[in-house]
């Protein structure tokens, strides 16, 4: 039916194109339980009556059990069309079918306009064919930074007890299993953890070791009910929630552990410390109660939900503030919990969600790490790495705390610097010293994360800079396309005779590369979004010549016929896109803040969520917060 280049480009056209989901207005997007299903109704007959006898006229004569031209079948889709992985096809066809890409022009049977604008309308309520459901939930473990962070509040700690523990990647992929080298690892750490708040034997207990387990019992007290009110107290801190009776009786049993083996009764407490510390209870967020029998759905009991909320923006337990709503039970209350939100963002405590998800929405996870040409590029030094990154971190932090709207992200007329990042910008005389400050910016080609450094040096090869690679940057975390991988044994650019390109500028190249018949058709989209920000060298410096001394050629055509000459140029262009620009960072977050990969119902989630915060201006706290009050963030789906 058609060819894989063919396929892939007339998606990625689709996207640059502005390409929205038809059929799917904003009354639609937001439905009430008697709507969505008779919306859901609809869309099952649509697709039995109309659109599976579409595919099968259509498409499966190339793309079917028989034939699977380009490795594509719809036969898997015709049976489940609302599987997630079917969803991913329905939506690339919808964009071959609009541009005519689908059926080829060398294909006799061709599909009336109505046939073709009756398929595009059910891909846009496609969605409705997915049960209301918050998803799976996943009770998690708590990643290494949370963990340090936690045993720092809990106990007082440095977090850098911690550092021993493999990095972890949060978000999506989050693992939730616990190996035995790491159950030791903790059990070594919690050993440490606590020679450092207990005072030696015979010494006067420290000031953390008093708040945590309170004063030895008085003579003639109860010593087994005092000890049930300090596992009680300690319990609520490290669980993050109140403690079941049978989950005290284990931790009073430990206790008596200590006391039949001749410990003293700090020894035993200590004991009893150590087994929570290494308990699933600390080490996971776990619910506070289970829920009814028969309940299918459940919402997160005030607890669950003020530890959800805490690590998502501080990577750390809930504080007293936090707690003390989730104990009096008012926490779920919409209009407290948005006054949490704004509360945690204000602090300096969430600068956390850039470390836990910016840095990796932007790929900067990685910039410490990166090989550079040192003999090119000698000033990629661990202070530069680190200022790049600083100077992220300080730009989302101010777009988060001033609310202001998701475009600056893209077009912005600031950024952070200090001494060492201002010499990639030229700015070297005026920006001095370690300090970090906001710097207004004259050049319109910088501002925002096209322009940023880090981003720059994080899409860019060891030696050179990579159209290919900024180009998909900017669809996957910008506009959030997913790019097909490159086709199986195509050379690259490093294979090329040396003698015949020897005289070509990269964009020339890579022109040549792309003749390739293969290739071309992603390319001819890819290309132009990394041209467009050639000027900038593989380290993020501005340059008029590439490394072959030619010209730098910035200019292009996106689909849609929207031209552009510089940087300055092709960011005014993605920054009109703010839909597409809110809707791709709403659905990352949302997708970090459940860990887990969004799917079905999370669509229709997100479309309610964009009509909210498109009406405020695409604010970045307006997008946390609605994020928070979500169904899938506030509700579980029990098992």
């Amino acid at each position: 039916m058609t060819n894989t280049g063919t396929f892939r480009s007339g998606v990625l056209a689709a996207v640059l194109c502005g390409f929205a989901l038809p059929g799917l207005n904003a009354a639609e997007a937001v439905v009430d339980d008697n709507a969505f299903a008779s919306l859901q109704a609809e869309t099952k007959k649509t697709f039995q009556n109309q659109v599976a006898p579409f595919i099968k006229n259509y498409c499966t004569d190339c793309h079917g059990d028989e034939k699977m031209k380009g490795g594509i079948t719809f036969s898997p889709a015709l049976k489940n069309p609302a599987d997630p992985a079917s969803t991913k096809k329905w939506k690339q066809a919808l964009a071959s079918v609009g541009a005519h890409d689908m059926p080829p022009d060398d294909v006799k049977k061709q599909p009336t306009d109505a046939e073709r604008r009756m398929f595009m309308d059910w891909v846009g309520k496609m969605r409705f064919l997915s049960p209301k459901d918050p998803g799976l939930f996943v009770i998690r473990r708590l990643t290494k930074v949370e963990y340090a962070n936690t045993l720092r509040d809990l106990l007082g700690v440095d977090p850098s007890i911690a550092q021993e523990l493999p990095d972890e990647v949060a978000g999506e992929g989050y693992l939730n299993t616990l190996s035995p080298l790491q159950s030791e690892q903790y059990l070594d750490i919690a050993n440490a953890a606590i020679n450092r708040i207990f005072a030696p034997n015979g010494a006067q207990p420290t000031d953390a070791q008093k708040r945590l387990l309170g004063e030895a019992p008085a003579p003639g007290v109860d010593v087994r009910g005092a000890v049930r009110n300090v596992a009680r107290s300690l319990a609520r801190k490290a669980y993050r929630r109140p403690a079941t009776e049978p989950e005290l009786d284990v931790l009073v049993g430990i206790f008596d552990l200590g006391t039949k083996n001749k410990l003293p009764y700090p020894a035993a407490l200590r004991l009893m410390l150590k087994a929570v510390l290494v308990s699933p209870q600390f080490l996971f967020i776990t619910p506070a109660r289970e829920p009814a029998a028969g309940q299918k759905i459940v919402a997160l009991d005030d607890y669950q939900l003020a530890s959800r909320l805490s690590y998502l923006l501080w990577s750390t337990m809930p504080d007293a503030e936090l707690s003390a709503l989730a104990d009096a039970g008012k926490l779920h209350e919409p209009a407290v919990l948005r006054a949490q939100v704004k509360r945690l963002i204000m602090d300096s405590r969430s600068r956390a969600l850039f470390d836990g998800f910016g840095a990796q929405w932007l790929g900067l996870d990685e910039l410490k790490n990166k090989t550079f040409d040192t003999a090119k590029f000698p000033q990629m030094t661990s202070e530069m790495r680190a200022a790049m990154y600083e100077e992220a971190r300080w730009f989302f932090e101010s777009l988060m705390r001033n609310n202001q709207s998701v475009v600056g992200f893209v077009d912005s007329d600031y950024t952070y610097l200090n001494g060492t990042i201002a010499a990639l910008y030229g700015l070297e005389k005026s920006v001095t010293g370690p300090q970090m400050r906001r710097v207004k910016l004259a050049d319109a080609n910088r501002g925002g994360i096209l322009g940023m450094p880090a981003i720059l040096a994080t899409t860019s090869l060891p030696n050179r800079t990579s159209a290919v690679k900024r180009g998909v940057w900017v669809l996957e975390q910008v506009l959030g396309e997913h790019v097909p991988p490159a086709p199986p044994n195509v050379p690259s650019l490093e294979k090329q005779d040396p003698q015949k390109v020897a005289s070509l500028t990269l964009r020339q190249r890579t022109e040549l590369h792309r003749t390739n018949a293969a290739c071309a058709n992603c390319h001819k989209i890819l290309d132009p979004i990394g041209f467009g920000l050639e000027n900038f060298d593989a380290i993020g410096r501005w340059r008029d010549k590439d490394e072959s001394g030619g010209a730098i050629d910035a200019a292009g055509e996106l689909p849609g016929g929207k031209h552009f000459s510089s940087p300055k140029e092709l960011k005014k262009i993605i920054a009109s896109r703010a839909d597409d620009l809110t809707r791709c960072l709403t659905g990352k977050l949302l997708a970090y803040a459940l860990c887990r990969q969004l799917e079905g119902y999370d669509e229709i989630v997100i479309d309610h969520l964009m009509k909210t915060i498109a009406k405020d201006g695409y604010r970045m706290q307006t997008l946390i917060t609605e994020i928070v009050l979500s169904y899938p963030f506030t509700q579980r789906r029990v098992q």
